[in-house]
């Protein structure tokens, strides 16, 4: 896998995937009080969090349940001196679908972060991770 990181200007960067993507990074305050992007520890928690959904999504649509949406709601604490890691991330996970199973829901997100979410596992070096979910039925709607 290969990235690479560019800087802007003052503290606005453009990264871009070694499969062509960009993204806008920075700390730099604009004049209406906005940074120019996500920060880098924003980003990893956006990755850490779109890492699990996927995974969760795949198991259950592997398992045959009609999954129609998962939302991965993140909530995070990081260490108040450098270098400032997470060390605690709170994952609250919505899952909308037909008829979705609460134990296989349960299973998909177990599995996810404890077996196959490569950020997660580099996180859970610093973090204490926790999780909790919701289902939502969509059958009668």
């Amino acid at each position: 896998m290969k990235a690479r990181v560019k800087w802007v200007e003052d503290r606005t960067f453009v990264g871009e995937s070694g499969s062509g993507h960009k993204v806008v990074l920075g700390t730099a305050f604009g004049p209406d009080g906005k940074t120019p992007g996500p920060s880098p520890m924003e980003l990893v928690l956006l990755g850490t969090g779109g890492c699990s959904a996927y995974d969760v999504v795949q198991i259950l649509e592997k398992g045959r349940e009609a999954v129609e949406d998962c939302v991965v709601e993140l909530d995070a604490d990081r260490a108040e001196v450098d270098p400032r890691v997470f060390t605690r991330i709170h994952m609250h996970f919505i899952v909308k679908g037909r008829a979705l199973s609460p134990d296989k829901v349960k299973r998909a997100i177990n599995l996810s972060i404890e077996k196959y979410c490569s950020a997660s596992a580099m996180i859970a070096k610093t973090a204490e991770i926790t999780h909790d979910f919701e289902v939502i039925d969509t059958t009668a709607k």
